[in-house]
């Protein structure tokens, strides 16, 4: 049997909680919400049983994009790594084309899923 991963430490804030709540609210899918946060999908749970409490919800404009973060990071991470590669090769004459790439890249990871 394979040794468990330790655990991580992160519990639901005081802050995170209405977030989390308006994400339910949404419709996320608990694993999504942990994901984003850290955290397992027993502490989603929680939040949504009120095991931390009942704040108001967050505001729409303070929600992370739904679904799943990993595709969203991956897609950052290579969009950072073109531009870096822009810049490394053009210097200042590559910002425009990097700033587009930057642009398009914040466009698709701020899309609802």
């Amino acid at each position: 049997m394979a040794d468990r991963a330790p655990a991580s430490g992160n519990q639901v804030t005081d802050e995170d909680l209405p977030v989390i709540l308006a994400m339910l609210a949404r419709g996320d899918r608990k694993h999504d919400i942990a994901a984003w946060f850290g955290l397992n999908q027993g502490r989603i749970k929680g939040a949504e049983e009120g095991k931390y409490g009942t704040p108001p919800l967050a505001h729409q404009s303070a929600l992370p994009p739904s679904g799943s973060p990993g595709p969203k990071a991956l897609g950052a991470r290579v969009a950072m790594e073109q531009v870096h590669q822009i810049l490394t090769k053009e210097g200042p004459d590559g910002i425009n084309e990097a700033l587009e790439r930057l642009r398009e890249a914040m466009a698709r990871f701020d899309q609802n899923e």
